[in-house]
């Protein structure tokens, strides 16, 4: 029989989200910021991404009007 463990998946604060971002931006290294903060290199770069997108690293500021009215 196989052993199946259950992932388990961490969510970051938007503060701590912002400043892994801010982070980046002023230079820090990628890999540096994984390390030093025990991250993974794709929440990471999510953060990265979503802040770019949208000026905000919050997940609801992504979404359109549409989709919000979904979700709430």
């Amino acid at each position: 029989m196989i052993n199946q463990e259950k992932c388990v998946r961490y969510s970051f604060c938007a503060d701590f989200q912002a400043q892994m971002v801010k982070l980046y931006q002023q230079g820090k290294s990628r890999s540096e910021l994984v390390r030093q903060y025990d991250l993974t290199p794709s929440a990471l770069d999510r953060c990265i991404s979503q802040s770019n997108k949208s000026g905000s690293v919050k997940t609801k500021d992504t979404h359109t009007p549409e989709q919000n009215e979904l979700i709430a």
